[in-house]
């Protein structure tokens, strides 16, 4: 399985996430049998509360949510934003068609789609931007200081890169697969065969 990419230009999100995909098992699936212990079968033991944890944010709806209002199912989260040239709508374009091919089991999922420009991305925009998208995937964003913390509590990156334009915004390019009590069970590659993702996430609705 490909190592988990992002677009990068800083050396330190390269180390982070190197670092992070390092601790994968083949298909990307992470067990705990109790803390720092190997569990059985081989797989790489990895706290999950290291990924994923408490966030704030507002969605595309003007509505003031938090982690809280996503558990009780299975939630995917991609970080991103609405100016992405190619990865962020290659990603929500893929992410429809895994909805898509999912039928009625897409209704028991949470789909997020975190901004990691907040500057730009107000809920308006989020919500003008979602609408070339599957309808259930939902759009968040808020302070700065809301998206630092949701980026520190999935070890994601992101970083503002000038521009002649004005700036575009490096990023984690992978999708987070979490389980209904919100911990962290898997990733979704950019560009990851469609199989194979599908296979991932219908695994994650067993659990």
């Amino acid at each position: 399985m490909p190592i988990l990419k992002i677009i990068r230009y800083g050396a330190w999100g390269a180390v982070v996430i190197v670092a992070f995909a390092a601790a994968a098992i083949t298909l990307g699936w992470w067990r705990v049998d109790g803390p720092g212990r190997p569990s059985s079968g081989g797989s790489v033991s990895t706290p999950l509360a290291d990924v994923g944890g408490p966030f704030t944010s507002t969605d595309h709806t003007g509505r003031k949510v938090s982690q809280a209002d996503y558990l009780g199912k299975p939630t995917l989260v991609f970080f991103g934003f609405t100016h992405c040239p190619e990865v962020c709508p290659t990603t929500l374009f893929e992410l429809t068609t895994l909805l898509g091919k999912l039928g009625a089991d897409a209704d028991r999922l949470n789909v997020l789609f975190v901004s990691v420009d907040p500057e730009r991305d107000t809920p308006a925009q989020l919500s003008l931007y979602l609408q070339s998208f599957d309808p259930r995937i939902v759009g968040l964003s808020g302070t700065q200081a809301e998206v630092d913390a949701a980026l520190k509590a999935y070890k994601a990156y992101a970083r503002r890169i000038p521009t002649a334009e004005g700036y575009t915004m490096d990023h984690t390019a992978s999708v987070y697969l979490m389980d209904a009590e919100g911990r962290f069970r898997s990733l979704i590659d950019y560009h990851e065969e469609q199989d194979s993702a599908l296979a991932k996430v219908r695994l994650l609705l067993k659990r």
